[in-house]
């Protein structure tokens, strides 16, 4: 007789089949633009908190201020937000930077908010370069081996702040950042930085582009 689906011959082979052990996954808790602006009071960055936007292919929340006597001057000659990369890369070319606008925004700092440190740690640190940033972070992403021994020294190398979020929304710095770290003068890429900010600026403000 043949045997029939669990049998070998006469012997009955029984399958068990054990529970997985489900790992919920970690949440914000609270909005993304809740917890940064949380985190700038808690940092002391004093600015207005952008919304959360992809640049460098990041998405970070910038927390900026308008410079309001260059804004004017631009709004007069009509050069309001140029938001094209490729134009803004020739303002730093020797034949076009005078002719180049003034910055019109003045960047405070950049904070990535994330459920894991690493996310947030790879969408921070391209920003690092030039100026203040920050990781904030679910408390419960700061209790493990793993943020103790990887996260909280390369933020010390690139001199990141790090704030964390209790299940209550509160936040708490973790960790300082360093002040005088070494960033780089302004470049295309500043530059550019610049104009998308300003942009998101004037969004904000409800002010006129040109």
């Amino acid at each position: 007789m043949a045997a029939t689906p669990g049998q070998t011959g006469d012997a009955v082979v029984t399958r068990r089949s054990f529970p997985t052990r489900v790992v919920p996954p970690v949440e914000l808790p609270a909005s993304t633009s809740f917890l940064a602006g949380e985190a700038a009071t808690r940092l002391g960055w004093n600015g207005v908190v952008l919304p959360e936007v992809t640049m460098l292919g990041r998405k970070v929340c910038v927390v900026a201020k308008l410079r309001t006597d260059v804004h004017a001057e631009r709004i007069a000659v009509g050069f309001g937000p140029v938001t094209d990369r490729a134009t803004v890369a020739t303002w730093t070319w020797p034949e076009f930077a005078v002719l180049a606008p003034e910055p019109a925004a003045e960047i405070v700092g950049v904070l990535a908010v994330a459920r894991h440190w690493r996310t947030a740690m790879a969408s921070a640190v391209p920003f690092a370069r030039y100026g203040d940033a920050a990781l904030v972070l679910p408390a419960s992403a700061v209790m493990s081996r793993d943020y103790v021994d990887n996260c909280l020294p390369r933020a010390r190398d690139c001199g990141i702040a790090i704030v964390s979020a209790d299940e209550d929304a509160v936040v708490t710095r973790d960790l300082e950042g360093e002040s005088e770290r070494l960033t780089l003068p302004e470049d295309a890429v500043s530059r550019w930085m610049n104009e998308m900010v300003y942009e998101q600026l004037l969004a904000s403000y409800d002010l006129p582009v040109a």
